[in-house]
């Protein structure tokens, strides 16, 4: 039940509640979107701003990092020091910090200014990750939860399929710096929205805010933490070098279209996933690691063959596309009042898993090949279908 419906009469806080709140749920989705679209549009602006700036493309990835470290370093202290705050001006604040960043990035040539809006950047990012889900969650019946979570996670797979290459094509047209000038308006544009069409959710009282530990000690958290971290650590390790893979079918030349088709079918994933998530998230889990690990298992018999990477590519985007509703819904769900705490190590754990899955598949990749890498994955999948199976608790 949201706040702002809690003040309402019992028949008119029943047929609200029967309702979802879409207005507010599409401007969390778009805050999504401009959160993963702020931190990936480096890797699709590599060239460019590399010849520009006469810098070489491993230094500019370099603020791929920047970024990453910013989330990484102060989710959890921002968390703790806001967690007795309004969330809607603390949601509000990290989306102009996404303003600050991006609009550095359009007239500054130092190097270390960059640096250092791109730390700003992920520092909002890591405070707004902490923020959305248990926002959505808050906005709704307990039994709608999955769905609004769905909804307003569904920015990350457009961000990635529409998002990256619009900008990459929009910066040919108008350069590089128009495109982080763009996206400093949008967020300033939907500070303005937020404000509008948000309901106020207030802070976590005192007594309630609880520690690591006490958010760690809770039943089927720790399952459901250990599902993020292998699952993401599979994702990463593949797709992060997905190219040199493509390599040994032939099929660099269509990578773009590769990842176009990821990104579809992980639009699909994440809607069938909204759908039934308040209902089936055990099964849902379970169902969707199978795809993922029949994906990695094609993959790894058949890695020459360019039928079997464009079917492994679509069944992965539909396995793992639902999986971050799944388990932040499932955090959410476990975490009581203590959820934007515990959705803090969401975002530390991810963004390990990203650094980790990234290292993972580049060793492999020198030491043994491209041919190595899904097998890291069926090993992490099924892994991962050894906690969720017993784990049913975790994903009431």
């Amino acid at each position: 039940m949201s706040a702002l419906d809690d003040t309402l009469p019992g028949p008119a806080r029943e047929a609200t509640a029967a309702r979802l709140p879409i207005p507010g749920l599409i401007a969390l989705a778009c805050a999504a979107f401009i959160t993963v679209l702020t931190e990936s549009i480096v890797a699709g602006l590599l060239p460019p701003m590399s010849r520009d700036l006469g810098l070489g493309e491993s230094l500019i990835g370099q603020l791929l990092t920047a970024y990453a470290l910013g989330s990484l370093l102060t989710a959890i202290p921002l968390v703790k020091l806001t967690s007795h705050l309004p969330r809607r001006p603390l949601l509000m604040t990290a989306l102009a910090g996404f303003a600050l960043a991006n609009s550095a990035m359009t007239w500054t040539d130092s190097y270390a200014l960059m640096l250092a809006s791109r730390f700003v950047g992920g520092v909002a990012a890591g405070l707004l990750w902490a923020l959305l889900v248990g926002y959505a969650s808050r906005m709704v019946a307990q039994h709608q939860q999955g769905r609004a979570i769905s909804i307003a996670l569904v920015g990350i797979p457009l961000a990635m399929t529409l998002g990256i290459p619009a900008s990459a094509w929009l910066a040919q047209l108008v350069g590089w710096r128009w495109v982080f000038g763009l996206m400093s308006l949008l967020s300033l544009a939907l500070v303005g929205c937020s404000r509008l069409v948000l309901p106020p959710v207030p802070g976590v009282p005192a007594q309630q805010r609880g520690n690591l530990r006490e958010v760690l000690a809770r039943p089927g958290l720790a399952a459901v933490y250990a599902v993020m971290l292998l699952a993401v650590l599979a994702h990463n390790a593949l797709y992060t070098y997905v190219a040199p893979f493509a390599a040994l079918s032939g099929s660099q030349g269509m990578l773009d279209r590769l990842l176009l088709l990821f990104g579809v079918t992980s639009v699909v994933g994440i809607v069938a996933t909204g759908a039934l998530i308040d209902r089936w998230m055990h099964a849902l889990v379970a169902a969707e690691m199978g795809l993922f690990l029949l994906a990695a298992g094609a993959m790894a018999l058949w890695p020459a063959s360019q039928v079997a990477l464009i079917a492994g590519v679509a069944t992965w985007g539909l396995g793992f596309g639902g999986m971050s509703a799944l388990i932040q819904t499932a955090v959410v769900r476990r975490s009581g009042e203590q959820q934007d705490l515990a959705q803090s190590l969401v975002v530390v754990g991810w963004n390990l898993a990203i650094a980790g899955g990234g290292a993972a598949g580049g060793m492999l990749l020198r030491n043994a090949g491209a041919t190595t890498l899904p097998w890291l994955l069926v090993a992490l999948l099924v892994a991962t279908l050894l906690v969720v199976l017993p784990a049913k608790k975790a994903w009431a």
